[in-house]
């Protein structure tokens, strides 16, 4: 074996944002001409395209750059938390492992009530956690190229 060869071979490489979002406007350009060639294609993968360091890395970004990121659910973690404690190629490691093993469940979402309008009345509004954040982002990047 040679010396330079990488011992291990699960190691994910974390690509930066800009590679990241190439990599996936690639893939849903793909995702796309294939649903649009065939109506009743059948896609079997798709899930391993959402635990994709791509697409993760991308729906960090996503998240990151919302204006709700700096609103916690009920683990009280916000996105400057992470990138200040923990570490996003952690997050996003442990979130990639959770999704990749099928142990990721959503936890329940934080709710605040929020006025309604100008008519004094006011509505839930649910606030799930950043890493359930994270999760639906990459979904939504894999599921809404074919729909």
């Amino acid at each position: 074996m040679s010396e330079d060869a990488s011992v291990n071979t699960d190691a994910v490489r974390w690509p930066d944002a800009d590679s990241a979002y190439f990599a996936v406007q690639r893939m849903q350009i793909k995702l796309h001409h294939w649903a649009g060639e065939d109506s009743s294609r059948r896609f079997e993968d798709l899930f391993n395209l959402i635990y994709d360091p791509a697409f993760l890395a991308h729906a960090w970004e996503r998240v990151a750059s919302n204006a709700g990121a700096t609103t916690t659910g009920v683990d009280r973690v916000t996105v400057t938390y992470i990138e200040s404690r923990v570490g996003i190629t952690a997050f996003l490691g442990q979130l990639r492992d959770s999704l990749k093993s099928g142990e990721f469940r959503p936890v329940e979402v934080r709710q605040t009530m929020i006025p309604k309008g100008t008519s004094g009345k006011f509505r839930k509004l649910g606030i799930p956690t950043v890493a359930v954040r994270v999760a639906q982002a990459a979904l939504k990047a894999v599921l809404e190229s074919i729909f």
